[in-house]
């Protein structure tokens, strides 16, 4: 398998370009999910890809 369905909160970060406590906030808020595996708290590509898009979009001279 080449592409991962979850993601923990540093490949996240990586990936999505948000920083850390921007995630965290995130999944207080209820606006990202994620899922545990033991301790291990682990965000699926779907939901992650989903939060993104529901974010504003930047426009210049706004």
């Amino acid at each position: 398998m080449t592409n991962p369905i979850t993601l923990s909160i540093p490949d996240a970060v990586r990936v999505s370009g948000l920083s850390r406590s921007r995630v965290y906030e995130a999944l207080k808020a209820r606006e990202l999910k994620a899922v545990k595996a033991g301790r291990r708290t682990l965000i699926p590509v779907a939901d992650l890809e989903a939060y993104l898009a529901k974010l504003p979009q930047y426009q210049a001279g706004a």
